[in-house]
């Protein structure tokens, strides 16, 4: 048993939820804090915190309900009777997918927990870039007052690739700017929080392109996505345009996109993910004024364990009350 846990405390009855948390944090935040954030949520139940790789090597036999941010196949092995891997990324790509459906083993991911967050990064990468404030920097470390042209971004055209909770947070948070706004997903015919909606048709999606001031890339990876801003994108879309992206860096063609940056074919980007990534130190993309880098920090925030833990114990009890019955629970990822 974790040294984290009570070793006085008998057994949680079997109508409780008893959580494994696996020993990898994110963001530098310790895994404790998370671990205490599905304690207060489940003062009934029990959360076990595998501290150390035999901890978790030991905790994992028995486990049913286990979470975490990564699970190794060699980890898996050893789950004999696993039934839930609650990730506590947004993205499974990470995960051995086929192992799991093999096994029965439900995975649920955190979606939902980045919204606020990285809707407020795309807000001010688009806010940074409309008035310029990158040219304001220079110009004070510089000690030069001298006045210089902004943007307005009343009146713009947003488009939004991927309208989950991230993609609908962007659109909520733009609505109070004036904005006309197009969502691209795969099920158009569902519409969104956005003015149109459209589909991944190549066609329709270079149109949205040439009429865009801001593109915002907040879509998973997957065959369709990877690669979709491509050459032809950049070219279609107008000089002024500026692309964000919080999805992931295949997403977007790097050579394209330095090309892109070096022709003036776009105004200028914000790349919180890059492929590859982490970028190179030695990559060009590092030394443009135009181009703003941060280190995939879009998802950190303050509130990521509480959020995340909110969704993690509530699934808990549906598990622990469902008696072998079927289950529907929060999140929960497609095979």
């Amino acid at each position: 048993m974790s040294a984290d846990h009570d070793a006085g405390e008998s057994a949680a009855p079997s109508s409780e939820p008893t959580v494994l948390v696996l020993r990898k944090g994110t963001h530098g935040v310790p895994i404790e804090q998370y671990a205490t954030a599905l304690r207060e949520r489940l003062p009934a139940g029990t959360v076990e915190l595998a501290r150390t790789p035999a901890e978790e090597r030991s905790l994992i036999q028995d486990a049913e309900y286990a979470t975490g941010m990564v699970l190794e196949e060699d980890l898996l092995d050893r789950a004999e009777n696993l039934e839930v891997f609650a990730c506590a990324y947004a993205g499974t790509g990470h995960l051995p997918m086929d192992r799991l459906e093999q096994r029965g083993v439900t995975v649920t991911n955190a979606s939902g927990v980045h919204g606020p967050n990285i809707g407020e990064h795309v807000l001010g990468s688009i806010l940074r870039f409309t008035r310029r404030f990158h040219v304001g920097d220079r110009r004070q470390r510089r000690r030069e007052w001298r006045h210089y042209q902004a943007h307005e971004l009343q009146g713009s055209t947003v488009t939004i690739v991927g309208l989950g909770a991230i993609g609908r947070a962007v659109s909520e948070r733009l609505e109070p700017f004036g904005v006309e706004t197009i969502g691209v997903r795969y099920s158009p015919e569902k519409g969104g929080p956005t003015d149109d909606v459209i589909g991944f048709e190549s066609e329709a999606v270079h149109d949205a392109l040439a009429r865009t001031e801001y593109l915002v890339l907040a879509c998973p990876l997957t065959e369709t996505t990877r690669r979709l801003i491509d050459r032809d994108a950049l070219v279609t879309m107008d000089p002024e345009a500026v692309l964000v992206n919080v999805a992931r860096g295949p997403v977007v063609d790097t050579d394209a996109l330095l090309e892109a940056v070096r022709s003036n074919w776009i105004r200028g980007a914000a790349l919180d993910v890059t492929e590859p990534e982490p970028l190179p130190e030695d990559h060009p993309l590092w030394n443009f004024e135009n181009v703003r880098i941060t280190p995939h920090n879009a998802g950190h925030t303050p509130n990521y364990y509480d959020r995340l833990a909110d969704i993690v114990a509530g699934n808990a009890r549906r598990f622990a009350e469902s008696d072998g019955r079927d289950l529907e629970l929060e999140n929960e990822v497609s095979f």
